[in-house]
């Protein structure tokens, strides 16, 4: 069985709310290895919302800046847990030694969004007009586009934070990711 113990460079993705900085926290410190996050490296707001401010496509292409992104990952000199959506996309899926995804349901997600982002984005109504009209369908988009969950060594049924499933375990080094 592969353990995150022998892996370099660590990836937690899924989509808004799925508890990914919870996990890559606690295996950082469980490996002793350093984090990151891709939200660490947004784009500016203008490149963000160029699509619009609530476009999906928006959401899932230019939120990042990807090219720092991957720079810093590839620079890293030991172990690092990285978190953050869409870390399966083709241009980031060689970084990873090891991937996991959390997988949850949509309308788990929104409802953990209304907890987190109310006070961020002022009433839980506007949360899930935002979730409904970016968030939630660029996740939709991800996986149609990107089939992260074809591409992860490790998927979490992560509904239930305290109960959380594994639902694949393959070992990785079976080829490049593609």
């Amino acid at each position: 069985m592969v353990t995150a113990a022998g892996a370099r460079l660590v990836a937690v993705d899924g989509p808004d709310c799925a508890g990914k900085t919870t996990l890559a926290d606690a295996l950082a410190a469980r490996l002793t290895a350093a984090r990151l996050s891709v939200d660490d490296f947004l784009a500016p707001a203008a490149a963000r919302h160029a699509r619009g401010e609530l476009s999906p496509e928006g959401c899932y292409r230019d939120s990042h800046d990807l090219a720092s992104f991957a720079a810093a990952v590839r620079a890293a000199s030991g172990p690092v847990v990285v978190d953050g959506v869409f870390l399966l996309r083709p241009e980031l899926r060689g970084l990873w030694h090891l991937a996991v995804l959390l997988d949850v349901a949509e309308e788990e997600t929104l409802r953990r969004a209304v907890v987190r982002d109310t006070a961020v984005m002022g009433t839980p109504g506007e949360v899930e007009r935002r979730y409904r009209a970016r968030y939630l369908p660029a996740q939709d988009l991800y996986r149609r586009e990107a089939r992260p969950h074809a591409h992860a060594d490790v998927v979490v049924g992560n509904d239930d934070p305290a109960a959380p499933v594994v639902l694949r375990w393959v070992a990785p080094g079976r080829g490049p990711r593609r």
